[in-house]
């Protein structure tokens, strides 16, 4: 059942859920910093810990749910049901910030991943597509790597499934996008082995850490190379205004997607130490931030309803976010620790500016529209 109406419900029932991942996201940044070494209250004993699982599962797990749910509620009332899942990602975070990790905050995470692989089943029933079946691939990546996490494997080990989940997510969504080229067969073939090599890796870290990791590494190093090379974003960049800024926010992702494999290719399963940093980071922040730069000022008007008035400024915020992380891996390439802590900081300030920023767009488009 699809009408016009169906849309607000949804909007509304977005709006709590954002923002509990929006706290998420928060505290995230200041384990983050704490961790880093910056001398600021520790709030939870626990919170230190929550960094990864807050940042990918509370922030990110609850939005690329919430984006799921609310297109597939908008078009089938009976599918509302989806909602659990943001719901129980959000809840369940909020839970790991007040330190009640285990065991109600943790298995509310994975029923959370639970409903997103079951919301994409749905979607694929709707529409196969290789994009559908690649963005499957990336909810169960991220089931399987609560599960790891939920039965006492590392944070290094589990990260590996998040970042297959992220990963495959994207490139999935970057994919349907480029149907508009009309991709040859051959092109869709060099992607399905890129996707194929990724997985293969992710599946095999839980066997054989470094011979999984660098296999991981070797299978985003590809997916950067095609969507270098194939990607809608290298026409849309010689455009002008908000279409521009996306395509420069784009390309600028799928370098640090291509470096980070490069690293995971190199180092191999990597759990501690600067250049664990610099492989993590170079992928969290530099990719997936970088992707949410560029897609924000899409997502919130289809979430919220509300317009947006494009500004130049987001290409400070852009800006200050890639220049921030090529300070942190220099410290981290130095050994500096204050060279790292200096650029893992203005990372934050780069992502609550562009917070800031977004919702003075928002407000600007708002007052357009009236």
């Amino acid at each position: 059942m699809s009408n016009s109406t169906s849309g607000q419900p949804s909007r509304r029932a977005a709006a709590p859920l954002v923002v509990l991942a929006v706290v998420a996201l928060l505290a995230a940044m200041w384990a983050g910093l704490v961790r880093m070494g910056w001398q600021l209250p520790l709030l939870r004993p626990t919170l230190p810990m929550a960094h990864g699982p807050l940042m990918v599962c509370g922030f990110l797990g609850t939005l690329v749910g919430l984006e799921r749910v609310v297109g597939l509620s908008g078009l089938d009332s009976r599918q509302r049901w989806t909602y659990i899942g943001p719901a129980a990602t959000g809840i369940g975070s909020l839970l790991l910030v007040l330190g009640i990790a285990w065991p109600v905050g943790t298995l509310l995470i994975v029923l959370g991943s639970v409903v997103l692989v079951l919301a994409m089943v749905v979607i694929l029933r709707i529409h196969v597509a290789l994009y559908s079946v690649v963005m499957l691939l990336g909810a169960l990546s991220w089931l399987g790597g609560n599960l790891l996490w939920m039965f006492g494997r590392s944070i290094p080990e589990v990260s590996i499934w998040w970042a297959g989940f992220l990963v495959l997510t994207i490139v999935g969504e970057r994919l349907e996008l480029s149907r508009l080229l009309r991709l040859s067969r051959g092109k869709q073939v060099a992607f399905g082995v890129a996707v194929a090599v990724l997985v293969a890796g992710v599946l095999l870290s839980s066997v054989a850490f470094q011979a999984g990791a660098r296999l991981t590494g070797a299978g985003m190093l590809l997916l950067a190379v095609w969507l270098l090379l194939f990607d809608i974003a290298r026409r849309t960049v010689r455009k002008t205004g908000l279409t521009r800024y996306i395509a420069v926010a784009l390309l600028a992702g799928y370098v640090w997607l291509g470096f980070s494999g490069l690293q995971r290719l190199h180092h191999g399963g990597l759990t501690a130490g600067p250049h664990y940093d610099a492989l993590m980071h170079t992928l969290f922040v530099g990719f997936v931030f970088s992707m949410i730069f560029a897609h924000a000022p899409i997502i919130v008007p289809a979430l919220t309803g509300w317009p947006l008035a494009y500004s130049p400024a987001f290409y400070v915020s852009l800006a200050l976010l890639q220049l921030s992380l090529l300070l942190r891996i220099a410290g981290d390439a130095t050994l500096q620790t204050a060279v790292r802590r200096w650029g893992g900081l203005l990372n934050e300030v780069a992502i609550l500016l562009f917070l800031v920023l977004l919702a003075l767009a928002v407000r600007r488009g708002r007052r357009q529209v009236v």
